[in-house]
């Protein structure tokens, strides 16, 4: 069993201060019984939080000016797209009340010991990338700010500093734990609602509603095609949401995990996308400025463009950390065998990196975001194919044999590999890349197919992993336990 070793009295009074002090030092250990005191009704924030996000807006305009939707095709979209993906989320969530442990060391116990590298790293580089957007974003808008306040246009200087400070900012949050992560995120949920009810408005106030309600409706097809991309930037949260819900007892309701999740995605989701939609009538650039937060400060008055700037800054930054918080959980499954806070460091500079290169070079920030998140998609729906379909036959987890990677681990399957979960997995991942399509990438399939021409590759790599996962032969099954026992240890990998 992989462990940090024994540890003397004082370091043991240490991590019991520095966690009553809201610093977490848990790592991939399954939480204890006793510290299992979270309740269902927190991941309504948890999820409100992981919305926050000016993107949304942008997105919500691109409906509008690009695909051509009307006002009451954008709310089927707003409704319909974070019902789908946080319905991933909240299911594959019901896993972390059951095992009590991070979503990608549960995801041991379905690959193996070994076969859980492959998709762990692809998910941990996927990270990368998600945040590097939300970094960027973030640095938009403290730049916006400065430029409102102040009249200091943007420079390469001050977009380095912005934008190292806003990765700091998250570090510091990711980095104290789950207890601090909430706490942002309460506080975070009750000032973006304030300020989006002033929004909402003002615009209610400020719009030509007549105008709005005379768009004539778009094809059908571009409706689904926007499900489907609001709909892949969701399901990136899947293989996180189990270490959301890790500190949930048993008992707690799985269709209560459901429920907030989607509430809280939907609460978000929907009025963003509509207030996107309606924006872009009088700023129709939204949908593809390289800038995707300045408008805000030419359409809103001064004494609520700012305060809502900030919010949403806030918001961003909470993402951010929510990404982080478990990316440093990835990089330990992946072998990094440090602490958790310092796993997150990793992400950090990294997003820092490719966040300048971003700033600096990209032209359009919207045609860079929405071919990301093509591929983006892609990349977690083959985990949640498998990871999904081994849920409807497994109800507990192996506290002991989720740590234990050596090979006398109870998952260590065949020379660490379960071949049937690994064999799903690429073939999922593979089916998806063949039907999807971006600037970045074409697969032979994208085209002359609704699957491709939807940007459903992603909904095509989770019915193709998850059905071929469920046909293959597997392992046969171990005597799991149903709650993590107090004596696994702690472990950094």
């Amino acid at each position: 069993m992989s462990t940090t070793g024994p540890r003397d009295g004082a370091l043991e009074q240490l991590e019991e201060t520095l966690e009553c002090h809201g610093l977490e030092t848990r790592g991939l250990e399954p939480v204890p019984r006793a510290e299992r005191t979270a309740r269902t009704r927190g991941l309504l924030s948890t999820w409100i939080a992981a919305n926050i996000t000016v993107l949304l807006l942008t997105m919500g305009a691109s409906l509008g000016v690009s695909y051509g939707l009307n006002f009451w095709q954008a709310l089927v979209v707003g409704v319909a797209a974070p019902v789908v993906s946080f319905g991933l989320v909240g299911l594959t969530g019901i896993a972390g009340k059951r095992g009590g442990a991070p979503g990608m060391a549960l995801s041991r116990a379905v690959f193996g010991q070994r076969g859980n590298l492959l998709p762990g790293s692809l998910i941990w580089i996927a990270r990368w990338g998600w945040e590097t957007i939300n970094a960027v974003i973030g640095a938009y808008a403290l730049l916006t700010v400065l430029h409102i306040l102040f009249g200091i246009r943007s420079n390469t200087p001050l977009i380095i500093a912005t934008l190292l400070l806003f990765v700091i900012a998250t570090f510091a949050i990711s980095g104290m734990g789950i207890h601090a992560v909430r706490r942002c995120n309460r506080w975070a949920t009750w000032l973006f609602g304030a300020f989006s009810v002033l929004v909402l408005g003002h615009l209610v106030a400020s719009t030509d509603w007549g105008g709005v309600f005379r768009e004539p409706a778009g094809p059908t097809a571009a409706m689904v095609t926007g499900i489907g991309l609001i709909a892949a930037g969701g399901i990136s949260w899947a293989p996180t949401s189990p270490d959301f819900t890790r500190y949930l007892p048993h008992r707690a309701s799985s269709t209560a995990i459901v429920r907030n999740t989607v509430g809280g995605a939907v609460v978000v989701v929907l009025p963003m996308i509509l207030m996107g939609t309606v924006m872009a009538r009088a700023t129709p650039d939204l949908a593809s400025t390289a800038d995707p937060v300045s408008f805000l400060g030419e359409i809103l008055p001064l004494w609520l463009a700012v305060p809502y700037l900030l919010t949403a800054l806030a918001g961003m930054l909470l993402i951010n950390a929510m990404s982080m918080y478990s990316a440093g959980f990835t990089a330990q499954t992946l072998g990094l065998r440090i602490p958790r806070p310092w796993a997150v460091s990793v992400n950090a500079v990294i997003s820092l990196v490719l966040g300048g290169v971003l700033m600096l070079v990209a032209r359009s920030f919207m045609g860079s975001f929405i071919a990301f998140l093509s591929l983006l998609a892609v990349a977690f729906s083959a985990w949640v194919g498998v990871f999904g379909a081994d849920m409807l036959r497994r109800t507990a987890y192996d506290a002991r044999a989720l740590l234990d990677t050596t090979r006398s681990s109870a998952y260590w399957y065949r020379g660490g590999f379960c071949p049937a979960a690994v064999t799903a997995w690429a073939v999922g991942l593979g089916t998806g890349l063949l039907f999807t399509r971006s600037d970045w990438f074409r697969g032979p399939l994208a085209a002359n197919n609704p699957v491709g021409q939807y940007g459903l590759g992603w909904v095509a790599t989770v019915l193709a992993a998850g059905l071929l996962y469920a046909l293959l032969p597997k392992p046969a099954a171990t005597t799991a336990q149903s709650e993590p026992t107090e004596d696994c240890g702690r472990v950094t990998a």
